[in-house]
């Protein structure tokens, strides 16, 4: 009895949706948007074939196109946790033969039976949710469906502050020693390309090598088994992938360790750096020397909300800044990105991995992929690589906690209410830190931390229902921060930096680049003590944010300047602007 068919990619691509329910009504095809796909059979759960049934219809419609379930692994997900439910129903004295037949006994059970833990909630939900969509499930059931269901979190911790450095330090040695010897690969196959190379040499044979391997995914193999063509083995050393295919492309643990190092710059969950397209790169950046990135993240927990999706841009000004390894990760995978162009696949993901035949492949279900490569990274790979450097345990969301509640210290793909009450406020160190804060007057101490970072969030595209200011778009003019709830905002609209209700999009930078730059001037002409009051905590917001956006952003704002820009701000500075 098998539970589900192997998980792989279809040459026909994500935009092909076949038949969900097949055969007899008890087995759910499902393929996801990546075109991974996945079969499960309900014939083999152990309740009465009707009740079969309808979970199968169920699940149909959870894993059909706009069904909800957009991805393989969550439909997998929730199979490991309806396969417990049915067993817990066929070992009663009455088991129900269908939906239609459960009692508020048979669910009251089932319930007491679950461990108040996270894994007994994911039950509890999962399977509520599930039924719930039957609506032969009778009203007694969904009320008791309804009843809380007390749990005790989890207490995943941050890392300390040399666990952090360690991991850093390990991802950094396993991804710059795979970085260092694809970039000389490249050298050598640009060498050999360029007719550098003496033709017959042992170096030549390798450039030819690499060449073939640059343009198929593989050095020159006999058809039979894995073995190199004799003529090129002793130039290259053997048949190894160190000495084959990873000369140009990176391994899956060292793609996990990359994907270590980019949650640690960005303190994102592994789903949005697996499934990160190619950055884009803004135009004129990369020709200055200082490229900047424009990274566009999904969070698919968030389906059809408001936030699901988001952009970045991060600068690569230099070895510290934040956007170099994003540079670094697009030129250790440019090889295999021009390897899958070549063979005509339509996958824009950044995190392309080398794998050694398609059949060893098969053993990472849930990745997707093409040929000999893969594509993303997952919890096991993360644990995968760990375990090769000595570590225990995927680090990645550990790591994400880390960086937002102890580096980033903002929320990272979560509302500000979900960042302090399920990350912050539970951390221990967050906890520690605290107490002296607390015997110092903390509230003091945040109200002034909060004066001198840029608070508003910074969006694409101004929302509907939105106000115009002189700074920035108000998404609710009457739950200001700095008054009463219910009234007018009357705070000054130097504060508006410092609002969360504030959006500022990229119509707002030039507006907001004068603006820093006329409080800059102001300094040298008025006396320290009047600036430091009235106009230093509105210059370090703006500081902020354009550290935030990078410096070709924001030149390119200052260079955008309109003359209606200087009015407003010449007003605003006077005390003359009203709206």
């Amino acid at each position: 009895m098998s539970r589900r068919g192997r998980t792989a990619a279809l040459p026909d691509g994500p935009h092909q949706r076949p038949q969900v329910l097949e055969e007899d009504g008890l087995v759910v095809r499902h393929q996801d948007a990546q075109g991974r796909v996945a079969s499960y059979d309900f014939g083999v759960l152990p309740v009465p074939r009707a009740f079969q049934r309808s979970l199968a219809v169920l699940y149909a419609a959870k894993c059909a196109p706009g069904g909800g379930w957009d991805s393989v692994e969550t439909s997998e997900a929730h199979w490991y946790l309806v396969r417990p439910f049915t067993e817990f129903l066929a070992g009663l004295d009455d088991v129900p033969q269908d939906v239609d037949r459960l009692t508020t006994a048979h669910w009251s059970a089932w319930r007491l039976s679950l461990p108040p833990r996270a894994n007994g909630y994911s039950k509890y939900a999962s399977i509520a949710g599930l039924l719930k969509m039957d609506p032969r499930l009778t009203q007694p059931v969904r009320e008791a469906m309804a009843t809380r269901f007390v749990w005790q979190p989890g207490r995943e911790q941050a890392y300390g502050p040399e666990e952090f450095k360690e991991i850093r330090v390990a991802a950094r040695r396993t991804f710059r020693s795979a970085l260092l010897r694809i970039r000389e690969n490249t050298d050598r196959l640009a060498a050999w390309r360029a007719g550098a190379i003496e033709p017959g040499s042992r170096e030549w044979l390798v450039g030819e090598a690499v060449d073939v391997l640059a343009r198929t995914g593989d050095v020159p193999l006999y058809e039979w088994g894995r073995r190199v063509r004799r003529r090129y083995r002793p130039a290259l050393g053997g048949d190894s992938a160190q000495h084959t295919w990873k000369r140009l492309f990176l391994s899956r643990k060292e793609t996990a360790a990359l994907a270590v190092l980019i949650a640690a710059e960005l303190g994102l969950n592994s789903t949005p750096i697996s499934e990160m397209p190619v950055p884009e790169t803004l135009p004129g950046t990369a020709e200055a020397g200082m490229p900047v990135y424009r990274l566009r993240l999904e969070k698919r927990r968030r389906a059809g909300h408001r936030g699901r999706f988001e952009s970045r841009n991060l600068t690569d000004s230099g070895a510290d800044s934040s956007g170099r390894i994003i540079s670094e990760a697009l030129e250790a995978t440019a090889h295999a990105r021009a390897v899958l162009a070549l063979l005509g696949a339509d996958i824009d993901r950044l995190l392309v991995w080398h794998q050694t035949t398609e059949h060893e492949g098969q053993a990472y279900r849930r990745a997707v992929r093409v040929g000999q490569f893969g594509f993303g990274v997952d919890e096991r790979a993360g644990a995968d690589w760990a375990r090769s450097v000595g570590l225990s345990g995927s680090p990645l969301k550990r790591i994400r906690k880390t960086v937002n509640v102890l580096h980033r210290r903002e929320p990272g793909q979560n509302t500000q209410d979900t960042h302090d009450s399920v990350y912050v406020l539970p951390e221990p160190q967050v906890q520690q830190a605290a107490v002296p804060v607390i015997a110092d007057g903390a509230l003091d101490a945040v109200a002034a931390a909060h004066r001198t970072v840029f608070a508003a969030r910074l969006t694409e595209k101004s929302g509907s229902g939105e106000r115009e200011t002189a700074t920035a778009g108000c998404a609710d003019y009457e739950h200001s921060p700095f008054g009463p709830p219910g009234q007018s905002c009357a705070a000054s609209f130097l504060l508006c930096t410092a609002c969360p209700n504030a959006r500022v999009t990229p119509a707002h930078h030039p507006r907001l680049a004068h603006l820093h730059q006329a409080l800059g001037t102001l300094r040298g002409v008025v006396e320290p003590a009047v600036w430091d009051a009235d106009w230093a905590d509105a210059h370090a917001r703006l500081t902020d944010l354009r550290d935030r956006v990078g410096k070709p952003v924001w030149d390119a704002a200052l260079a955008s300047v309109s003359g209606t820009d200087r009015d407003v701000i010449d007003q605003l500075l006077h005390g003359d602007y009203d709206l």
